[in-house]
């Protein structure tokens, strides 16, 4: 046991996702050790991202501003929506350089044994922009998990009656890997989204 602030930040810093008690007791004495400014920049950046960051009006994607950078820029195309679960997932999609439309951030994934369900989801907010907004294609980029798949079949049957094309990411072996090391799951999905050469 220490002493009871360095412990205080050490429970702390165990809650955070990823972090288990001997990293979370390495950042701590690190943080002791370090010049206090170097601290006080860390304190002050959590505090700033505390107070500042809100989630965009449109799309809930995570803002200093009323609408991210993403909403508010006209070059992207208004008509195609791209469903992700959370707003860390944006930025993945984004490196591809592949999508130029917008994003929706639903907050998660159905997932009854946890206890979220549609209602907890973003979905009414999701028919509510394509009613508004004259959305015509929807990509359900959920993960591939059956948590994932039952969400991205629930976004599809709210939306279709609608008139919307719902599609879902393809999902497949990934480049430079061995099929030996592919499971079946990824396989069988791989030999049924297959594509003319």
């Amino acid at each position: 046991m220490f002493e009871p602030p360095i412990q205080r930040l050490i429970d702390e810093l165990a809650r955070l996702p990823g972090v288990g008690r001997k990293s979370a007791q390495r950042i701590a004495f690190h943080l002791l050790n370090a010049e206090q400014a170097d601290a006080q920049r860390l304190a002050d950046a959590i505090s700033e991202m505390r107070s500042s960051v809100r989630l965009c009006n449109r799309c809930y994607n995570v803002t200093a501003d009323q609408e991210c950078s993403i909403c508010s820029d006209l070059r992207r195309d208004t008509t195609v929506v791209c469903v992700v679960e959370r707003a860390q997932d944006i930025p993945v999609l984004e490196r591809t350089q592949s999508f130029r439309g917008r994003y929706h951030v639903l907050g998660g994934a159905v997932n009854p044994i946890a206890g979220i369900h549609e209602e907890n989801l973003r979905i009414k907010e999701l028919v509510d922009r394509v009613e508004l907004e004259g959305i015509k294609e929807v990509i359900a980029a959920t993960n591939p998990t059956l948590e994932g798949d039952t969400t991205a079949m629930m976004i599809s049957r709210r939306l279709k009656p609608l008139g919307v094309t719902v599609t879902r990411l393809a999902s497949g072996l990934p480049v430079g890997g061995d099929l030996d090391y592919a499971d079946e799951v990824t396989l069988g999905r791989a030999l049924t989204g297959r594509q003319e050469l």
